[in-house]
């Protein structure tokens, strides 16, 4: 199979920059629902234009739908807003939420669905559970590798796209809530500010880490993998997809074009395949910062890959290595940006006095004919073959341009010049209507969906508490209020990991508690395999599993243990029908979701559950690490803080096991005067999230929220200091 080459659009004169350029497809975001909210993105007419433009030159169009939907929009406007693109032929949407995707493959058949990059998928079992679900694609999680994406295409045979130059998120995408917390832009909902590309200090303890003027340590580099192309397509990449939807039409346009060349070359002389430098350059010259890497394919992370010093930002000097070249700039606004793009056809016109004029025209394998008025007989000068010819090239700004065409006439006839453009443009509009036609819809009767709304849990709430030490586990077992314990796997991971596992949910049994285990933030590159039997053998004394991505639900279901599974917050059950996808798959409870505000919260189904209380919000996962960034990589777990401009400090964990770093939120969420809100919302429990705070801290804040929601006691006068995280201000 051709392997596709994927351009950005940020606007519909950015597409035609790109098909021009080369793209076998793009992918473009309208009015809604898009992660990229601020580009300059098409209105519906414009949007409908870009879908026949694409089509009639032979390309593919996909249109982004991949934020999280409140259950408002989903209800009220997800179907009236995709209507029209569905009908006029889009070749496929992007989506994040997990209702949004059951949505559209209820309510528009045979629109092939793609998964995007936000959903985090890192493995085999999470795109196996999607390809189930409805998906025809999977857009891999940006941080995988070559390995990793071979086998996602080995064992599920499912259609694979990934990323292949352009900007880096510093965060697995869809896990980020760092804008969203900070400023209320959320990038889950297409407004992420990029604070990863602002300057933050590293310490570990009081000890600054890093070198002096190396203040980015969450902005990468980006990512240019044109010499490792071939061995992208080999590990069984179909779609090559550039980023840079918020970048100029030019920029699309120069990437397109080099991408373009080398694929095209690699198909024609795999064994040939080699990179210009003067090609190399232009990439460069077209964006970047601090220069390239080849992104995650090769490597787990590394200091390499961070743009710590991020010249770009700094630099504004003329000829500074952040500066654009805007001679190449030019040159590709003239080449792509301003050029009307024409396919070729032919043409038969025949004119013959007595007789009605006929054009005949083909486009590939495509044929029409049209008949126009009838040819009189000239009454002084008739046609000549030359003047017909000559008229009706004139195709101006249609989609097409003659290539060859004929006229066969008996040079006796007239028709005035009126007539022979009338002629031209009902053939052109025929042959466009023809080339059109097979990407056309029709809306399906719509059925009417079963009302899943629950009924609640009244007032016996469950009380759960969420641990990541010993210590923090027993301060929760010294509190009979408190209902059940979540322990983190890293407490217990690494040699004995069945026997440690099993001794500490015993000794939580004793307490009368229920025990689950928390599984990681990111699961990949293999680290459950071969823990099969010893999960299957947990799962007899566990009450549960928390999940925390597409992949571990996967695995779990795989196992036959989803019924176990508790989803967490990342698997994000924004609204009802996402709640009810992954209760379809299995899932014991849902968590309801961060960045819903407390209106939003209530008027969802909270049955099963579960609300997170207390604890530090992660604002970050990354695969890089800090640590290592800095150059003080012991390869063991352990913590750093981040400082930013305002002097605030955000606890970082290493989790070396997993290898992934968490960032957390310099202040706690702490709902404890909203207490009467959160027990009005009908949720089944409530969770207090334990990550940083030792064993003193954890008994005081137990007792706290202990008395106030389980002893129904009055929030004393003095509290600690809280966020409230999105409960008054939710996200746009």
């Amino acid at each position: 199979m051709r392997a596709e080459l994927l351009a950005p659009a940020g606007s519909y004169e950015g597409l035609r920059a790109a098909v021009t350029a080369g793209a076998d497809a793009v992918y473009i975001g309208g009015q809604m629902f898009g992660a990229r909210a601020y580009a300059k993105n098409p209105d519906t007419d414009q949007l409908l234009e870009a879908i026949d433009y694409t089509h009639l030159h032979g390309r593919k169009i996909y249109m982004t739908v991949n934020t999280l939907l409140k259950n408002r929009e989903l209800r009220e406007q997800l179907y009236t807003y995709l209507a029209p693109y569905y009908q006029q032929g889009v070749d496929g949407v992007i989506v994040q939420d997990y209702g949004v995707l059951s949505f559209i493959k209820r309510e528009f058949p045979g629109l092939p669905i793609h998964v995007s990059t936000q959903m985090a998928v890192t493995g085999p079992w999470g795109a196996e559970l999607l390809k189930e679900a409805g998906a025809s694609r999977i857009v891999t999680a940006r941080e995988l590798s070559l390995e990793e994406i071979h086998r996602i295409y080995l064992e599920t045979g499912v259609e694979i796209e990934s990323f292949i130059h352009g900007a880096l998120c510093y965060c697995y995408s869809g896990m980020c809530l760092f804008s969203s917390m900070l400023g209320g832009r959320s990038g889950n909902r297409g407004r992420c500010a990029q604070p990863c590309r602002l300057p933050y200090e590293v310490y570990d303890g009081e000890k600054k880490l890093g070198n002096k003027g190396e203040e980015y340590p969450l902005s990468p580099k980006d990512m240019c993998t044109i010499d490792i192309l071939p061995e992208i397509l080999k590990a069984g990449v179909y779609s090559l997809k550039i980023e840079g939807r918020m970048k100029k039409p030019e920029y699309a346009a120069g990437v397109t074009r080099i991408y373009r060349k080398y694929l095209d070359l690699y198909e024609k002389n795999p064994k040939g395949y080699r990179v210009l430098e003067s090609d190399r350059q232009e990439l460069l010259k077209l964006y970047q910062r601090d220069g390239f890497h080849e992104g995650y394919y090769k490597q787990h992370n590394g200091r390499n890959m961070i743009a710590v010093q991020n010249l770009k930002a700094q630099d504004n000097r003329e000829k500074g290595p952040g500066k654009r070249d805007e001679e190449l700039f030019s040159q590709l606004k003239v080449q792509y940006v301003d050029k009307k793009l024409q396919e070729k056809i032919y043409g038969n016109v025949i004119l013959f006095c007595g007789s009605p004029a006929i054009l005949d025209l083909k486009y590939g394998s495509r044929h029409i004919q049209v008949e126009g008025e009838m040819v009189q007989a000239a009454q002084k000068q008739p046609l000549s073959a030359e003047r017909v010819k000559k008229q009706m090239e004139k195709t101006g700004n249609t989609p097409f341009v003659f290539e060859g065409l004929d006229v066969q006439t008996d040079e006796q006839g007239f028709l005035p010049m009126q007539s022979l453009n009338e002629l031209r443009r009902k053939g052109l509009e025929a042959l466009t209507k023809e080339c059109l036609s097979p990407y056309k819809r029709t809306l399906p009767v719509r059925t009417a969906k079963p009302d899943r709304m629950g009924k609640g849990a009244g007032d016996s709430k469950r009380f759960y508490v969420s641990v990541e030490t010993w210590e923090q586990m027993e301060e929760a077992l010294r509190r009979g209020e408190v209902d059940g314990i979540y322990c983190s796997i890293s407490m217990f991971w690494g040699d004995s990991f069945e026997e440690k596992t099993r001794y500490a949910m015993e000794y939580i049994k004793e307490f009368g508690k229920e025990c689950y285990l928390a599984l990681p933030y990111i699961q990949r590159e293999k680290i459950l395999e071969g823990k099969e039997e010893e999960l299957e053998n947990l799962a007899g004394c566990l009450d549960g599993f928390l999940v925390r991505n597409p992949e571990e639900l996967g695995y779990l279901k795989r196992l036959g243990l989803a019924k176990k599974a508790v989803c967490d917050y990342a698997l994000y059950a924004f609204n009802d029908e996402a709640k009810a996808f992954l209760e379809d798959q299995g899932a014991l409870r849902t968590t309801v979701p961060l960045e819903l505000n407390g209106g939003e919260i209530r008027r969802r189904d909270n049955e099963n559950s579960e609300w997170i209380i207390y604890g530090y919000y992660p604002m970050m996962i990354s695969a890089q690490c800090l640590k290592k960034t800095c150059n003080t990589c012991g390869k063991k777990s352990g913590s750093t803080r981040l400082k930013d401009r305002y002097g605030n400090y955000f606890h970082t964990q290493c989790v070396c096991g997993f290898c992934y770093n968490v960032i957390y939120n310099s202040v706690p969420t702490g709902l404890l005067r909203e207490a009467d809100q959160v027990k009005a919302a009908s949720v089944s429990a409530v969770r207090m999230n334990f990550t940083i705070e030792g064993k003193a801290e954890t008994g005081r804040l137990l007792d706290l929220f202990l008395d106030v929601y389980k002893k129904n006691k009055d929030v004393p006068g003095q509290v600690p200091d809280f966020t409230k995280g999105h409960l008054k201000r939710g996200v746009e």
